[in-house]
């Protein structure tokens, strides 16, 4: 899976996005420090434990660098940046019953938005499975010869 590359000071609009996810009854905020716990344990439950560390991290940036997105109450998706690598977009991840409805794209423009903030001028969203997705969303191109990229050499648990 290639890394993917977007510059942040061509991003579409994010106020509209996050209204639209307001009207619909989801809120999309930058996670607290007294929800670390909480939203990490999702994570693994929900998508894995690698995501999870990489959220812990999330968590110890100032600002806390991970946003959810929340439904009558409940974590329905989760997307962070400056996790693995400064500069990097991810992991992120929406429950089946957030896809599709904009969840996803108002977490990612949330986040490089964000990263726009803090005076990146692009972001590198790394290891990306929907190509298609972060191109529609955010004018992302792909980095050639990118695969396995940074995330080569990764440590895996040996199965006895």
């Amino acid at each position: 899976m290639p890394d993917m590359l977007v510059k942040l000071y061509e991003l579409p609009a994010l106020e509209e996005v996050l209204a639209k996810q307001q009207a619909d009854g989801i809120t999309i905020r930058r996670a607290l420090a007294l929800e670390k716990q909480f939203v990490i344990e999702w994570v693994r439950e929900h998508f894995s434990a690698g995501w999870g560390n990489e959220c812990d991290v999330a968590f110890s940036r100032p600002p806390v660098a991970c946003f959810i997105a929340i439904e009558e109450g409940q974590l329905i998706g989760f997307a962070c940046y400056n996790a693995t690598y400064l500069n990097f977009f991810g992991p992120t991840g929406v429950l089946e019953k957030g896809r599709g409805r904009g969840v996803g794209k108002a977490l990612l423009l949330a986040c490089l938005h964000a990263m726009k903030g803090l005076g990146y001028a692009y972001a590198i969203i790394g290891g990306v499975g929907p190509i298609k997705f972060y191109q529609n969303v955010a004018g992302a191109i792909e980095i050639e010869g990118s695969t396995p990229g940074v995330y080569a050499g990764l440590l895996e648990r040996a199965t006895s």
